[in-house]
């Protein structure tokens, strides 16, 4: 079902279970991933663990970074038929994007897809939860120092944007 996108009465046959039993495993699933990963995973940073990424990226001289910010492009291929032309690059193809906050030791803390008709990285950074938490002035407070001026404000490192 959430490969497909497909309704329980789709797959009722194919699983030999119930539509009410299919739903009830579903939900199930889901509930299963979530508990397992977000303790550990998807979850904004502690104290402690923004305490911990300030201290390794200052040790690679990159002082106030507190994770690497990508957006990735996904070809869709098991397309729901019920989202037909919502979710399409700028060459026409079926694709959803996904933007994700990394650490240093590959610890994502922050995955978010971009809205439907997003086209381009920049569409779905103007969306981000992340960015508009930046934007109101919420987050942890940082302060670092390179070249002799202090700095307040957290950043994150992206590849790809920077002109040669």
């Amino acid at each position: 079902m959430l490969a497909y996108g497909a309704s329980a009465d789709q797959v009722d046959e194919v699983v030999g279970m119930g539509k009410s039993t299919t739903l009830e495993a579903l939900v199930r699933f889901c509930y299963a991933v979530e508990n397992l990963y977000t303790k550990d995973y998807l979850c904004r940073p502690t104290p402690r663990d923004l305490q911990r990424l300030l201290q390794k990226a200052e040790t690679r001289e990159f002082s106030g970074m507190i994770g690497s910010i990508d957006c990735m492009h996904w070809q869709w291929k098991n397309y729901p038929t019920a989202l037909q032309g919502d979710y399409r690059n700028r060459k026409g193809q079926k694709s959803i994007i996904l933007e994700a906050i990394a650490s240093f030791d590959t610890w994502v803390w922050h995955a978010f897809f971009g809205v439907a008709g997003a086209q381009n990285d920049l569409n779905v950074l103007g969306q981000s939860p992340v960015f508009n938490d930046v934007l109101r002035g919420q987050g942890p407070n940082i302060t670092y120092q390179v070249n002799n001026t202090v700095y307040q404000t957290r950043y994150y490192i992206a590849d790809g944007i920077y002109p040669r």
